[in-house]
């Protein structure tokens, strides 16, 4: 592309369903993690369209306007204010003389599109159409009317009337609300108030191409009412691998918080007050005292939405009804046997695993149902964990009840703060060393109680943390991360040395249970700041630093030194408590920094593997404190690994 392609976004639309919260706020000005929506747009669109940005006015065109001049587009804006709505195609009418200089875009203001622009603009210039029409396959939308070629033959209405198509269609499908045009398509709109999709019609007519160009599978979301809007909130956050927005600026005391939260800038939460699954927008205020579930909160309103509408687009997506009437075992006795209930589906785990949420239409008690694929190896060793750490008491989730053959587990609902999120908002430092106290209890219960009892847990017994599996995580550092992730061309056989002495010394350290990804995101925070810890069904036997390692210098959330110490120092109190003198304090500060080596290079050729084989990208935003906690371990060590040293010294991620 050799012109600047032009922008154009229609903004000028009422808003009518999103009341409430359109009395105060226009549909493109709507928040989305602290960015106006329309600024959110034009973000995606920066890459590949450098041109001039056309905006049409209506309702509340001041805000837009305000928006507009304090911008990092503002130098490109041109504003065009309608006194009276001009549809659709009379707003491009009305923009002619911007938009008939080159190529433009036109995307509506009030969705989000996660499309190819580039592949777009490519194909209509390259196909030589003077309309080319993004669309997907959405049933709900589905009214844009194809050939077989993917040409545009007309639109079905709501009624029965066929008028408005050229000839029969071969396929149906649905318009995004994005499009790219040639500057002779506005020779067929004319002055005054029209609809696009006659000119669509019009130019198809007198022989144009108004083609087609299929996105099915990419995100596209309409923020036309409340239930969408929260879903795009929540999609952003999942996307990014969280359930909580917080801006660095926002005025939020030490509150309670679980599930998908977004606090929006200009919005307040004191002390005190609890929220799930809630978006507090731009003027609210939670105050000390207040309680708010499934809710959009403004300056004057609440929005009570359903649990299911208040989740992420792809959970939402997958919920389902359970019957629970017998003789499904599984649920008799736990839950209202006279139907079905919503199960609405809260998590993924590995080999396909789901988690859903299941309400008791009389107690309104909440469990978790797990879902496994029928050849998941995990489900039997998660079970037996399970009821091996309840009788050790190590508070893991109560198991309910289970279906063997089918490969579904019923567990107590531990909500849904992680530690890691938890850690992210404003606390008392005294507060979170308490919490993180009571996880070195947990820990030290954890190494100790269930080593004596592992006898009654043969499968655990027999799973090793040994040398192999030690060397293992070392090759996955060099493989996925070295190489692959940073394209470095590294020969292991140099490093092998190292990697075979360091293997051997942590191989060499006095083992006992250890979760091995004993993390903040594996550590549920339930009311009472109770820590319950999840995920263990990797557990093996092995040297217990390991797991100190991936707690205190956790790259999900950097611990302050001194913290960090006083931390440290409970657990091997509680060590040397239970154990007496058989417990050498100076001989296990020894075994540490070889487990935070492993560890620490475990965890990016994870973020590695993750980001580039599974597609979940938002790891990669945990490889700069990773790596600065390897560079941290390496000097610590001194001229102990001079080789591995020398090579993650020249490694920089930003």
């Amino acid at each position: 592309m050799t012109e600047p392609v032009t922008v154009f976004l229609p903004a000028a639309g009422l808003g009518e369903r999103l009341r409430p919260i359109t009395n105060h706020l226009p549909k493109p000005l709507l928040p989305v993690l602290g960015k106006p929506l329309i600024e959110a747009i034009l973000d995606r669109l920066g890459p590949v369209c450098s041109g001039k940005i056309g905006i049409n006015l209506h309702y509340q065109p001041e805000l837009i306007k305000a928006w507009a001049a304090g911008s990092p587009y503002k130098s490109r804006i041109k504003l065009y204010t309608e006194k009276k709505l001009l549809g659709t195609g009379g707003a491009l009418k009305n923009a002619a003389r911007l938009l008939s200089k080159g190529v433009f875009l036109v995307h509506n203001a009030d969705i989000i599109a996660d499309i190819d622009f580039e592949r777009l603009i490519g194909h209509h210039i390259a196909s030589g159409n003077i309309a080319t029409l993004a669309t997907h396959s959405h049933p709900l939308y589905s009214n844009v009317l194809l050939d077989k070629k993917d040409c545009f033959t007309g639109i079905e209405t709501p009624s029965a009337n066929k008028t408005g198509r050229m000839k029969k269609p071969a396929l149906k499908t649905a318009f995004t609300g994005i499009a790219v045009y040639s500057p002779e398509f506005l020779d067929f709109l004319p002055s005054g108030v029209s609809h696009v999709t006659d000119a669509w019609l019009a130019a198809a007519q007198a022989g144009h191409k108004v083609q087609a160009l299929d996105f099915t599978g990419c995100y596209w979301n309409d923020l036309g009412t409340p239930a969408a809007y929260a879903q795009s909130l929540f999609d952003a956050l999942s996307q990014n691998g969280e359930t909580l927005y917080l801006p660095p600026e926002a005025d939020c005391g030490d509150i309670e918080a679980d599930g998908y939260i977004a606090l929006e800038r200009g919005c307040k939460a004191e002390t005190g007050a609890r929220l799930l699954n809630c978006i507090l927008m731009p003027g609210a205020q939670a105050a000390k005292n207040a309680n708010f579930a499934n809710s959009i909160i403004g300056p004057d309103y609440v929005l009570e939405l359903t649990e299911a509408a208040m989740q992420p687009s792809i959970f939402a997506a997958q919920g389902k009804e359970i019957s629970l009437a017998p003789p499904d075992q599984l649920y008799q006795g736990f839950i209202n046997p006279d139907g079905k209930t919503e199960a609405i589906l809260i998590g993924f785990g590995g080999s396909d695993r789901r988690y859903f949420r299941i309400r008791d239409h009389m107690t309104q008690k909440s469990f978790v149902l797990m879902e496994c694929n029928p050849t998941d190896p995990d489900f039997e060793r998660h079970i037996e964990y399970t009821r091996f750490f309840a009788s050790s008491m190590v508070p893991v989730p109560e198991l309910i009840a289970m279906d063997w053959k089918g490969k579904r587990a019923l567990f107590e609902d531990l909500g849904s703060t992680p530690f890691y999120s938890w850690l992210k908002l404003p606390r008392a430092s005294a507060r979170t060393a308490k919490l993180y106290m009571r996880i070195m209890e947990i820990l030290a219960k954890l190494h100790l109680d269930t080593l004596e009892q592992l006898e009654k847990c043969p499968m655990l017994g027999e799973r090793l943390f040994d040398y192999e599996h030690l060397r293992w995580e070392t090759g996955y550092f060099l493989e996925r991360f070295v190489n692959g992730l940073m394209g470095m061309d590294v020969d292991g056989q140099v490093l092998e040395r190292e990697f075979h002495r360091l293997a051997d010394l942590a191989d060499s350290f006095p083992k006992t249970v250890v979760h091995r990804d004993f993390q903040s995101q594996n550590i549920m925070v339930v009311k009472g700041d109770t820590p319950r810890v999840i995920d263990y069904q990797g557990a093996r036997i092995g040297p217990a630093a390991y797991d100190l390692a991936s707690i205190l210098w956790d790259p999900y959330h950097r611990l302050d030194n001194a913290m960090r110490g006083e931390i440290l120092a409970h657990y091997i109190k509680l060590r040397k408590s239970a154990e007496g003198t058989a417990f050498s304090e100076s001989a296990f500060r020894k075994t540490i920094l070889p487990c935070r080596l492993q560890r620490h290079m475990q965890a990016l050729g994870a973020y590695a593997f993750l980001a580039q084989v599974k597609g979940k990208k938002y790891f990669l935003k945990h490889v700069p404190e990773g790596l600065r906690l390897l560079k941290e371990d390496l000097s610590e060590a001194g001229a102990s690994y001079p080789v591995l040293a020398e090579l993650v010294q020249k490694i920089e991620y930003k």
